[in-house]
């Protein structure tokens, strides 16, 4: 029987987070900030000490059209850390920490899968480092902020109608996403619409992963807006003078954590913001730690590539000053004919017409990683499924413009390893092609006796009882 995530991580055999350290990445025991035996934050001072080293080469790893249950990219992520570092590579891994809301919700934990995860996953899936909670005081600090500063006499003149920001707790509630707050007489403040929202929804989330070091921290959280005065002027945090106490809270979250996946490689967690409302990816200062400790950085972007990577290639890389080497593109069957329109009742079914509609998706998604990065590479689909025969056309006219791996089939250097001709119609049914084509194997039998293509799930020819066999000659 197949062990569960959670067995083959308690079964995992970890390594002092100081030998990782120490051994992999060059990091003295005096830089390490130990939370436990497994589990460390980098000092930023440190950090900091490194930015003449070159920097390593960075990859992208992103998703097509991501289902509920999630596609992988997190797996996807660490198994090509391990891998890399199994053929000799020194790679860093840097991702994104999960949220307690969802842990607890039908996508689950996000620390990877099966034996390709990061340790030690309750940990990480829970608390952590408690990230997550310095960011939800500072950001509930903020709201506090306004909301005495309108009851002690509201020298702004801000208006309790135009007020944006709202409270956050790390859980899924959605009793508490429009409430009424301030209730219960004039000692408990003005009584006005409010609501909580998630804490990888909050905008100090955000400006945290964006942050390269503490006065940048400081300074993009007293540029964010909180409410607007009767007049339609912005109210910011600087004007409540409430971002340096928020800056305060943030000071040990700012510095990025270090664990360990199942095979003992090094791997950077920090920041968490939804690629919905953010940006999606890590933290700034956790990806450019990684390009510095290693040869090659991994890092992933929330969502689907037509969200997430492209905020990571239009926010994050300029913002940063990052420029990807290439980009993985994670595709599963279930995600094409959910793009395609399949009912989540029929993803089990080999229903392959309903794929079509995919495919200019993903093309496009195709193009735009390859515009983006130097390499765009791609993971085969984990289900199995039959391959189309060869075409004698050039693979150029059949295969999609940014998809196509190989020249011209006939001229090609590659002529032997061509692909398959995606514009074949492979559901035909064999009755209508040549009798050359006939007597091919992808042409099968049917109980009505008829010859039908293999692709065809279901032969549509009326129901008969099969022909008697011809008695032979004697």
């Amino acid at each position: 029987m197949a062990l569960h995530d959670l067995d083959i991580a308690r079964r995992a055999t970890l390594r002092r987070i100081t030998d990782i350290a120490r051994e992999r990445l060059g990091i003295a025991d005096e830089h390490l900030v130990p939370y436990g035996h497994y589990k460390a934050k980098i000092a930023l001072p440190w950090l900091q000490s490194l930015d003449e080293r070159p920097d390593g080469k960075l990859i992208l790893v992103t998703a097509t059209s991501p289902t509920p249950a999630g596609e992988g990219k997190t797996t996807t992520s660490v198994g090509l850390a391990d891998g890399m570092n199994r053929l000799g590579h020194k790679a860093v891994l840097a991702l994104r920490e999960p949220s307690i809301g969802p842990v607890f919700g039908m996508k689950g934990g996000a620390a990877g899968g099966g034996h390709a995860q990061v340790v030690p996953m309750e940990d990480i899936n829970l608390h952590f480092t408690g990230d997550f909670h310095a960011i939800a005081l500072a950001h509930n600090l903020l709201a506090a902020v306004l909301d005495n500063h309108v009851h002690q006499g509201n020298a702004m003149g801000i208006d309790v109608r135009r007020v944006f920001w709202r409270r956050v707790m790390d859980m899924n509630d959605r009793a508490l996403r429009h409430i009424a707050v301030g209730l219960g007489g004039p000692a408990n403040g003005y009584p006005r619409e409010g609501g909580f929202d998630i804490v990888a929804a909050s905008e100090v989330m955000a400006v945290l992963c964006l942050s390269r070091s503490m006065s940048d921290l400081k300074e993009r959280l007293g540029r964010i807006v909180v409410a607007e005065t009767r007049d339609r002027k912005p109210v910011t945090a600087a004007d409540l003078r409430a971002h340096g106490a928020m800056a305060v809270l943030l000071k040990d979250a700012l510095a990025p954590n270090l664990v360990q996946t199942l095979e003992n490689n090094p791997a950077l967690l920090h920041g968490g913001p939804f690629g919905n409302i953010a940006h999606g990816c890590n933290s700034v200062i956790a990806t450019r730690a990684a390009l510095k400790l290693g040869d090659y950085a991994i890092t992933e972007a929330g969502f689907g590539a037509d969200l997430g990577a492209e905020k990571f290639f239009d926010i994050k890389c300029r913002i940063a000053g990052l420029q990807p080497t290439a980009a993985v593109l994670v595709t599963t069957v279930r995600a094409l004919k959910m793009q395609g329109g399949v009912p989540r009742t029929r993803w089990r079914r080999r229903t392959w017409r309903r794929w079509r509609p995919a495919w200019p998706t993903w093309s496009a998604t195709c193009t735009s990683c390859a515009r983006c990065s130097a390499c765009p590479a791609w993971w085969r689909p984990t289900t199995s499924w039959p391959t189309p025969r060869p075409s004698t056309r050039c693979c150029k006219a059949a295969w999609p413009r940014a998809a196509c791996p190989t020249p011209c089939r006939a001229t090609g250097p590659m002529a032997a390893r061509a692909r398959p001709s995606w514009r074949a119609k492979w559901w035909r049914c064999a009755i209508s092609t040549p009798r050359a084509r006939r007597a091919s194997p992808t042409t099968t039998r049917t109980a009505c006796g008829t010859r039908r293509c293999r692709w065809r799930r279901r032969c549509t020819a009326p129901r008969r009882s099969p022909p008697a066999p011809r008695p032979r000659r004697a």
